[in-house]
């Protein structure tokens, strides 16, 4: 009989850290880089991973509560922002914000409208088009919710100093940047041989 390893290896406490997860430097050269710096940089992507796990218990929270899926609810937040800016927002607006096709978004508005989260009705001054709106009860339950939970961000953010702010916005975007997938041809579409 085979023997089962008593303790197996544990992961590292931090998963983040570019030596557990490119140990023989295939990925990322860091040889320039001392030792002390590579490991601070360890914890800054730790710090993204605690932000990006808190906002995916975030979501499945707010999708759970409000029993709706992840188009429904960035369909709801846009309709909200629209609604603030005084903007009509239209199918075809909701369809290019969520970068779906027009019949995935008719299927949307249907699954909304049906659930009373949204309301339709004639576009004020294109007789073509339909204006969609929120309903007020349904606003007001993303509002309590999980808009208030994600407006707390804003305090994180006032605590920086505007310097401070800068380099976040630098680093963000920067790092936005690297991972961008517009030159990555294994993350292109299938263009279709005729």
């Amino acid at each position: 009989m085979a023997s089962i390893e008593a303790s197996p290896t544990p992961l590292p406490t931090n998963i983040y850290d570019v030596n557990a997860a490119d140990p023989e430097s295939q990925l990322v050269d860091r040889s320039s880089v001392p030792a002390a710096e590579v490991s601070h940089i360890g914890e800054l992507m730790a710090a993204l991973g605690r932000l990006r796990s808190a906002e995916q218990q975030l979501t499945d929270a707010s999708l759970k509560y409000m029993k709706l899926n992840q188009s429904d609810m960035r369909a709801l937040h846009y309709l909200i922002v629209a609604a603030n800016t005084h903007e009509i927002a239209t199918p075809g607006a909701i369809a290019s914000h969520l970068k779906i096709s027009t019949a995935s978004t008719t299927k949307l508005l249907d699954r909304l409208e049906k659930a009373g989260h949204i309301t339709r009705q004639p576009h004020p001054t294109d007789r073509r088009a339909l204006s969609i709106a929120i309903t007020p009860k349904t606003r007001q339950a993303a509002m309590d919710t999980v808009g208030r939970q994600q407006a707390k961000r804003f305090h994180a953010a006032a605590r920086l100093t505007t310097e401070e702010r800068e380099v976040v916005i630098h680093f963000l975007d920067d790092m936005t940047k690297e991972i961008s997938l517009t030159d990555e041809t294994w993350a292109q579409p299938a263009v279709p041989i005729e």
